[in-house]
C-alpha cells in the first residue's frame, strides 16, 4: 500500500509531529511505501535546522532526516508556509525539499491513503 503523510503540527508543543513520525516508521516497518511526507502550516518547523532541543528531548528533525535517508522517503515542505514562518534555504535542514502544492497533489492522486497529522 502506498501512503502520503501530511504533517501540519509544529515540531514541538504538540503530539502531532511525533505521532506522524511514529506512524511513518510503523508503515515502513510493515513493508508499505510512503511516497511523500508533506509538511505545511506549523509543520514546516520540522525542517528548521536551527531547532536545538535539550539533551533529554527527542530531536525530531534528526529523526525525520534518518527516516528519509534510510527509506528514501521524500520530505517536502510547503514553500509558501515555510516562507511565512521564516523557514528558508539558509535554515532548511538537510534532506528537506521546498515544494509546491502541485507536487503534494500529484502524490495524493497516486497514493492509496492520505494520513494527516
Amino acid at each position: 500500500m502506498r501512503y502520503v503523510l501530511a504533517v501540519k503540527q509544529g515540531v514541538y508543543g504538540a503530539q502531532g509531529s511525533f505521532l506522524a513520525y511514529q506512524v511513518a516508521h510503523e508503515i515502513l516497518k510493515a513493508g508499505h511505501q510512503i511516497s511523500q511526507i508533506f509538511f505545511f502550516q506549523e509543520g514546516v518547523s520540522n525542517a528548521n535546522k536551527l531547532v536545538d532541543p535539550a539533551s533529554d528531548e527527542i530531536n525530531l528533525v534528526e529523526k525525520w532526516q534518518a527516516l528519509a535517508s534510510e527509506h528514501s522517503v521524500p520530505l517536502h515542505l510547503c514553500i509558501a508556509a515555510a516562507q511565512r514562518r521564516g523557514v528558508v534555504e539558509q535554515n532548511l535542514a538537510a534532506g528537506f525539499i521546498l515544494a509546491g502544492l502541485g507536487e503534494f497533489s500529484q502524490a495524493v492522486l497516486t497514493a492509496d491513503r492520505l494520513l494527516t497529522f
